[in-house]
Order: C-alpha cells, then sequence, then structure tokens
C-alpha cells in the first residue's frame, strides 16, 4: 500500500481486534442508502452525505 498524501480515508473507518474486522461509524438507517453508506461524525451532530439524514449527537457537552 502506498504512503503519503494519496493513501485512502477509507482505512480511518475501520479497525482490526483479534481476527475480526469493526466499523468505526454507523450505516444510515434509511432504506434508500443501508448498509455500506456511513454517517458521517461531526461535532454536533451525525450526518448522510447521500440523502442528508441528520441526527443531533447524544453525548455532546458544550464548553463555556
Amino acid at each position: 500500500m502506498a504512503e503519503g498524501k494519496n493513501v485512502s480515508k477509507k482505512w480511518e473507518k475501520y479497525s482490526i481486534e483479534g481476527d475480526k474486522l469493526v466499523r468505526k461509524n454507523d450505516f444510515c438507517p434509511k432504506p434508500e442508502c443501508g448498509p455500506g453508506i456511513f454517517l458521517a461524525r461531526h461535532k454536533d451532530r451525525i450526518t448522510c452525505g447521500k440523502c442528508g439524514y441528520n441526527q443531533a449527537e447524544e453525548n455532546s457537552s458544550e464548553e463555556e
């Protein structure tokens, strides 16, 4: 695998624990997207870039 600027960002969404592949982010719950479309994690929300699904982050803490 190549190293440097052109390394794919897909590998950041997975981790290997033992002999299992674990997905770090959830999939979109909408039927038009379904498994395979990851939800993006932002500071205050979780969104789908394909269908526009938006969910407020449950464990967000506001700083003063």
